[in-house]
């Protein structure tokens, strides 16, 4: 029950949060400077002089603090599973319904116009409907609810983009062990990524790559993290478009988004994310809203 109550905590602040920005955009200047750049610096017009961050298309400037809360859902008619790992003794993979809702909160701050911090912290419901083929004493369907992932970074901007020359950006994210008791939406142990990219804004948009490595705690192993390929333009004053490929291990993705800002310190985030791999989720809906607080430096 308590977990249930955190979900809908969660779902109650991101609800609440977009009717605020809806209220805010009455009294805040309409278009949005965020994405323009500084004079003599057009390589920034889709994002503005900010750090990258975690959150697609979404930059931080130093000294301001970001504020955004979402919520994602996950549908996904074949997930792997091994009812071994779910405590129910079979190690063979099957294929079961998958379904989750999540609240989450984001948060990155500036430290300068090099380096920046972020935390976000998840709460989760999550069923799973086991595969027909499954003879495991695995039950029918399972759910279970608590905390999801929480996860901090800092990211590092190793060179500023020129004229001349793309940005070089790295970060490294630790991911906390979580809801440990819990074999469906746990995170048994620490998890560091380490990754370094690059971006490049053109006439055409801005472009940027990035590749990583994970090490396990838990198998006190190192391994590919995956990589990512963005593509990001601000086609007017209020609207951004987000496209991309991400892949984590054997998880690809296709994502889209659009941003409506409706001012320099707020705008709204409408992403779809498309399963390109069979162990991907299928479909990766979500909505979030994205609050900036300058700390006047």
């Amino acid at each position: 029950m308590r977990t249930n109550a955190l979900v809908c905590r969660i779902a109650d602040l991101a609800r609440r949060a977009c009717m605020a920005g809806a209220l805010a955009t009455t009294v805040l200047v309409p278009g949005s400077a965020r994405g323009q750049p500084e004079e003599g610096r057009p390589w920034l017009a889709d994002r503005g002089p900010g750090i990258w961050t975690s959150i697609f298309g979404t930059y931080v400037r130093d000294g301001e603090l970001l504020v955004s809360p979402f919520m994602e859902y996950y549908l996904d008619d074949n997930f792997e599973y091994k009812p071994a790992e779910l405590g129910h003794g079979l190690d063979q993979d099957f294929r079961g319904r998958f379904r989750a809702t999540e609240g989450l909160i984001f948060l990155a701050y500036g430290i300068n116009d090099r380096y920046a911090v972020e935390f976000e912290a998840a709460a989760i419901t999550a069923s799973l409907e086991k595969a027909p083929e499954d003879p495991s004493t695995l039950p029918p369907r399972i759910e279970e609810s608590g905390p999801g992932d929480w996860q901090a970074q800092i990211d590092w901007r190793v060179l500023a983009e020129t004229a001349h020359r793309p940005e070089v950006f790295s970060y490294l994210e630790v991911e906390f062990p979580s809801n440990t008791n819990k074999l469906l939406i746990g995170t048994s142990d620490f998890t560091y990524t380490l990754a370094v990219g690059a971006i490049r804004g053109t006439r055409w948009g801005t472009f940027a790559g990035r590749t990583a490595v994970q090490y396990l705690q838990e198998s006190g192993t190192a391994d590919f993290g995956g990589f990512a390929v963005e593509y990001l333009k601000r086609v007017s004053p209020r609207w951004g478009l987000y496209g991309g490929i991400e892949s984590v291990q054997d998880e690809t993705e296709l994502i889209g988004e659009a941003q409506l800002h409706m001012s320099d310190r707020l705008y709204f985030r409408f992403n779809l994310a498309y399963g390109l791999s069979s162990k991907a989720t299928d479909w990766s809906p979500d909505v979030g809203v994205v609050f900036a607080f300058p700390s006047g430096k």
